[in-house]
């Protein structure tokens, strides 16, 4: 058995030991290696490449002005018209009967102005020699007045029905291309149904159709490059003229006309063409997509404060693009934002900052 002394002298050396322990640092962890990249926000304007086609200017859509059944089409889809060109025809021979009957109604009626002038003639010369009364004359003048009157109404009618048979051809008013058929021979047609759409000469306009989030702001610039989509190197230049004040209810887009200045060749009337247009700059940070996560469900990123620290710091995205992202809010410059290495991160945790190989990819003023 070991002796009091052996006890202590063991006791001693434990002591002696736990006290050297005592006075090491505890060795600190490695921290987390980052790239960050330092906020440098610039305007930025967004471009957006819009499809559309070519129209005419004024298009206007052509019907009958009676009713009837067609009997004749002259011109098809595609066809250039001249003004005054007849372009379809309806069964005139409804219309024919009410001229027949409206011109022998106008005969009759004749016939009844000549006979009651006959009449009056008749009153004027016997009633300054007594052979009359007033009252017969008077009798014989207002029925001259009515029958006067009566042919006045049928020649009238006899006109409006000359003009409703005149207007069983179908006319275009103007010269143009003819760009849609709506009815063919045989058809029983309404009055104003329309039966053509006639694309006017003149002006032409490529016409688009955006979104309403597009054009937030006016464009600064409304003088716009427009290339034809299966050519590019045809294109002609275009001023925005009109842009629809209200959102289509089928599609949920305005509509964005522009003046073209003339049609080079190879453009013409129905082509589909393009056009990118610049929205105005905005003040924004670009950054790349590595340096993008999440706080909760909102986008965010891991800046560096001054203590070398990662804290999370919620965005706003306002572009997504090819392999980078515009962060329209929640940046004002000079943060630090880790770019890569911040996959094992926490709130709070300290970061070793590395020698940042990235190139700084603050956004550049558009030309």
């Amino acid at each position: 058995m070991a002796g009091p002394g052996l006890k202590i002298m063991v006791g001693l050396s434990l002591l002696a030991l736990l006290t050297a322990c005592g006075d090491k640092k505890p060795v600190e962890k490695d921290r987390p290696r980052v790239f960050v990249q330092e906020v440098k926000p610039k305007d930025y304007a967004a471009s957006v490449t819009l499809t559309g086609d070519v129209q005419a200017r004024v298009q206007t859509e052509l019907s009958f002005r009676v009713g009837g059944k067609i009997i004749q089409r002259r011109v098809d889809v595609g066809d250039r018209v001249s003004a005054k060109q007849v372009l379809a025809k309806l069964d005139p021979k409804d219309l024919q009967t009410n001229v027949d009957s409206a011109q022998a109604q106008v005969v009759a009626e004749q016939a009844r102005v000549t006979q009651t002038a006959a009449a009056f003639v008749r009153q004027q010369k016997l009633l300054p020699k007594g052979y009359t009364s007033q009252s017969e004359y008077d009798s014989a003048q207002a029925a001259l007045r009515s029958s006067q009157s009566a042919l006045t109404a049928a020649q009238a009618q006899l006109a409006n029905a000359r003009d409703q048979l005149r207007y069983t051809a179908l006319i275009a008013d103007a010269p143009g291309v003819i760009t849609a058929r709506q009815a063919e021979v045989g058809q029983v047609v309404q009055a104003t149904v329309p039966i053509f759409s006639l694309a006017r000469d003149g002006e032409r306009d490529a016409v688009f159709n955006v979104y309403e989030s597009l054009l937030a702001e006016a464009p600064e610039d409304k003088t716009i490059v427009v290339s034809l989509l299966d050519n590019p190197a045809i294109k002609t230049t275009g001023t925005v003229r009109e842009i629809t004040p209200a959102v289509s209810a089928q599609t949920g887009t305005v509509q964005v006309k522009v003046t073209l200045d003339g049609l080079p060749e190879g453009m013409q009337l129905g082509s589909v063409v393009s056009a990118t247009a610049k929205t105005p700059g905005k003040f924004a940070v670009e950054l790349p997509w590595s340096a993008l996560t999440k706080n909760l469900s909102d986008p965010a990123v891991w800046l560096v404060d001054g203590e070398g620290k990662a804290q999370l710091h919620t965005i706003t995205v306002g572009r997504y693009l090819t392999g980078k992202v515009i962060i329209s809010a929640g940046l004002q410059g000079g943060e630090k934002v880790v770019i890569a290495g911040g996959q094992l991160l926490h709130p709070g945790v300290k970061v070793e900052i590395a020698e940042n190989t990235y190139k700084d990819l603050a956004v550049e003023p558009q030309p």
